[in-house]
């Protein structure tokens, strides 16, 4: 239990190093990039209380972003700007007015509805979570009273700044160790090993996993609010394919077993991908080649998820946290001395 301590110290320490070197640098952009990557930490950790516990992938985890995204907007765009915002919202609706802090913690009810696909085998409730994926984009672009429909939503209050990033970032954090260490967390694990035997000694497996599925789709519908704060305007285009191989590919290359490779999976891939966004621009700015230059950052990323899969299938920290990996270095130094 003391590794959690120091791994949750640690990570702790990166998500605050990230926020205060941000803000001492004073450059816009460098703020909006970690402001960023924050907010796809909460998500990639999220995803990771499932994914990484249950041994099952989650395509629908975007999905939940999404309906964080629309509640919290419904619930805070302020009355005046409704009637614009959303013509076709209901009339109960268009008085209701909260703060954003309350809005955070309205998201995760839909995945009560998950627990028919906690039963199914394993590659069959891979495939039902993307089909979820598919229902949730589907009632993101055609319910046009709650989200202006396949049109941009405006005129959500802009509270997300770093620190409020970094402070849900880091109990996001934590939320997701104490998950791993809890019984649940224990047992989850256990059944993702051997399910056989973890349902022989008494595993209700579906439970557990349905357990994990909420609390990483309240994590996820989390995330989804602080993002809609964040910039302020969106479409469901925001929330579908593109979004998702992001977050998963975040996650295998840092490592879906551990917290800490979720988290150094954000961050690798962030900077990964501003980096090349940033060629692909140059490239674009310079008439480089015959024509516009499309799809290079997907392509590399794409193609940097197949090598890590074939070089170390298990990520950066395939199975063990930071303050495992250093706390064991210590006491091998201390025997050897």
């Amino acid at each position: 239990m003391k590794h959690s301590y120091v791994t949750a110290l640690i990570l702790i320490g990166v998500i605050a190093a990230i926020a205060i070197g941000s803000q001492l640098l004073g450059i816009r952009l460098y703020d909006r990039i970690s402001t960023n990557l924050l907010i796809s930490l909460v998500l990639v950790v999220g995803l990771q209380t499932f994914m990484g516990n249950s041994g099952l992938l989650s395509f629908a985890h975007i999905g939940f972003m999404g309906l964080g995204a629309y509640t919290s907007a419904v619930l805070t765009i302020p009355s005046q700007m409704k009637g614009m915002a959303l013509p076709d919202l209901y009339g109960f609706m268009k008085v209701v007015e909260i703060s954003p802090l309350l809005a955070l913690f309205a998201a995760g009810v839909a995945a009560v509805i998950s627990y028919p696909l906690m039963r199914l085998s394993d590659a069959a409730s891979v495939i039902t979570s993307f089909a979820l994926l598919v229902v949730l984009y589907t009632v993101m672009n055609n319910w046009s009273a709650f989200t202006n429909g396949p049109r941009t939503l405006f005129g959500l209050p802009k509270t997300t700044d770093m620190p409020v990033a970094a402070i849900v970032a880091s109990i996001v954090v934590v939320v997701a160790l104490v998950f791993k260490e809890s019984r649940t967390g224990k047992l989850l694990r256990a059944s993702r090993e051997d399910e056989v035997a973890a349902a022989a000694l008494g595993a209700d497996i579906p439970q557990l996993r349905w357990r994990a599925f909420i609390l990483a789709a309240f994590i996820a519908g989390i995330g989804g609010a602080l993002w809609g704060h964040f910039i302020t305007s969106f479409a469901p285009k925001a929330f579908y394919l593109k979004e998702t191989f992001l977050i998963i590919t975040m996650l295998v290359i840092g490592g879906a077993n551990t917290v800490t490779g979720a988290v150094a999976g954000t961050i690798l891939i962030t900077f990964a991908y501003e980096a090349l966004r940033g060629t692909e621009g140059a490239l674009n700015a310079t008439s480089f080649g015959a024509g516009q230059v499309v799809g290079l950052t997907e392509i590399v990323l794409a193609l940097a998820m197949i090598a890590v899969m074939i070089v170390r299938p298990g990520g950066l920290f395939p199975n063990r946290e930071i303050g495992h990996i250093l706390t064991r270095t210590r006491r091998k130094k201390e025997i050897v001395a």
